[in-house]
């Protein structure tokens, strides 16, 4: 797992400063890029629950690294600082379906 989580915070920070930006410059984007993603994983055969985990170590990365750009993710931001384990899972499944609304 703390494998899995290291490589996800490195491929992320991998990532162009530029690209980032443009993804977390509005929340619209930023639920366009999880929608991709959450279609490629699909594709490969992810359940929605290894998709959700891959969901909860990008909000940690965020809430680690990056500053919020917009309300929502601010709003996100703050819930996911007061939110215990359970409850960071169970907002992650959430976001993995808004994406995926929002995505079609």
């Amino acid at each position: 797992m703390a494998n899995t989580k290291q490589q996800a915070e490195e491929k992320i920070q991998a990532m162009p400063e530029q690209k980032k930006e443009e993804i977390l410059d509005s929340f619209g984007r930023f639920q366009d890029y999880l929608a991709d993603k959450i279609k490629k994983g699909e594709k490969v055969g992810f359940s929605e629950e290894q998709i959700a985990k891959g969901a909860e170590r990008v909000a940690e990365y965020l809430k680690n690294h990056e500053e919020p750009k917009n309300t929502e993710e601010k709003l996100l931001q703050e819930m996911w600082k007061v939110a215990d384990d359970e409850e960071k899972h169970q907002i992650a499944h959430v976001l993995v379906k808004l994406a995926k609304k929002e995505g079609n």
